[in-house]
């Protein structure tokens, strides 16, 4: 099986589309098949390192639905995830009337796009769209192998330390600028912490190194890193914006608070805080307006901010709920419905490790799933166009271009049929 990523990460759009889109294909890589990611990582160093240590290509992405029929057929993909707001909306019904099974990942709209079946991993939910092909809500939610490997088994205890430790991070590239606004309402409470601050560009580093502190406040700017599992865990509090990262706050069991960066976050985020999982700083914009308002969303931050910082018990209630609602065998759901659709096909399956359903599993060097596909280790560098075939049959051989005609058009079929629904 073939699986094709399509989503971009930049200093603007930030990773967050990336980060669950590759979660996704963490799953689809243990269950054997081939994944490849197309898109632009413009600028983001981390984004890209994240592609090559999984032994993910990454080719340029396709604006046009003809564009993107002409990609999934010359990579020979037998699924298409879309993760993106810009992409032409007509995109997905294109590329299921070629036969291709579409997952459309998205928040809150499906944006007019006509896939086989539709994400919206966001807490509470309600999006237009047909229940027999909607995976809607927290229990899909897509959480990478270092998150889900790092989930504790039960809520953390009520701890009460003396200095507490506060984690700030806002996506892979901060494209809001919220850290330094988020520094400075931490440290104006006035309370004694060591706050660490996820660095996501330059400029950002550089205005942080600006923010007043008191006495007993410390700052440690870091860069991104592959060990924020470790330090969300070991953060006493932990501040972030409401996007994606949400999900894996919850999965951890963090107490954190959380602040809307940009518009489509809205919604997800007064659902969150209205059911008691994280606790809410306010909108970033209100919060930076140069007004009596956003005076007053200060300060109302501010007593947020102070009154987590001074109540483990406060800090150990929202961990505990938010541990609740999200159990890390999000995208295991979700591979399972798009086995489903490529079942109904006449795809068959690749082959899988027996493994609790969200944790990945290495496979040997060399190792071949049903297809003949190479496992994530032996294969992800081989061309293209490359398949490898069963034993004694020639590569293009007749039997396999009438295999591949007839699975074709048994996809059409099913894509015909879902439509209908």
């Amino acid at each position: 099986m073939r699986v094709g990523l399509r989503c971009d990460a930049g200093p603007q759009r930030g990773v967050g589309h990336l980060v669950r889109s590759l979660a996704l294909g963490e799953e689809f890589l243990a269950r054997g098949a081939r994944v490849e990611m197309f898109g632009s990582v413009e600028s983001v160093a981390w984004a890209a390192a994240q592609l090559a240590a999984r032994g993910v290509p990454l080719h340029p992405g396709p604006q046009t639905p003809a564009e993107l029929v002409e990609t999934a057929r010359r990579h020979r993909l037998d699924v298409m995830v879309l993760d993106s707001y810009e992409l032409d909306p007509a995109g997905a019904g294109a590329l299921r009337a070629a036969g291709v099974v579409t997952l459309a990942v998205v928040d809150g709209d499906t944006r007019g796009q006509d896939a086989d079946l539709y994400l919206d991993q966001n807490f509470g939910t309600r999006i237009d769209a047909p229940a027999s092909r909607l995976l809607a809500g927290a229990e899909f939610a897509l959480l990478r192998d270092s998150v889900v490997a790092a989930r504790p088994p039960a809520p953390r205890p009520v701890a009460a330390p003396t200095l507490p430790r506060v984690l700030a991070f806002f996506g892979g590239t901060d494209a809001a600028g919220a850290a330094p606004v988020l520094a400075r309402l931490l440290f104006g409470t006035g309370l004694p912490m060591e706050l660490t601050v996820v660095v996501g560009r330059p400029e950002i580093g550089a205005e942080l190194a600006e923010v007043p502190r008191g006495h007993g406040q410390a700052l440690h700017p870091i860069p991104p890193t592959d060990a924020l599992p470790a330090l969300i865990r070991a953060a006493d509090l932990v501040v972030s914006a409401a996007g994606t990262s949400t999900w894996e706050l919850c999965c951890l069991g963090a107490p954190a608070a959380l602040v809307c960066v940009v518009e489509n976050q809205r919604e997800s985020y007064h659902r969150v805080v209205e059911h008691g999982l994280v606790a809410g700083v306010g909108v970033l914009p209100e919060l930076t307006a140069d007004s009596a308002a956003g005076q007053a969303a200060r300060a109302l931050a501010g007593q947020v901010l102070s009154d987590l910082l001074t109540s483990p018990s406060g800090r150990a209630e929202l961990a505990g709920r938010a541990w609740t609602v999200v159990d890390g065998r999000g995208r295991g759901r979700v591979a399972d419905a798009v086995l489903a659709r490529l079942t109904a096909a006449g795809v068959p399956a690749p082959h899988r490790q027996p493994q609790p359903t969200g944790v990945a599993v290495d496979h040997e060097p060399g190792q071949l799933g049903a297809e003949g596909e190479r496992g994530h280790h032996a294969g992800q560098d081989e061309g293209p166009d490359r398949v490898q075939q069963p034993p004694g049959e020639p590569t293009g051989g007749p039997d396999h271009r009438q295999h591949q005609q007839g699975v074709r058009r048994q996809r059409r079929a099913a894509a015909s049929e879902c439509a209908k629904r």
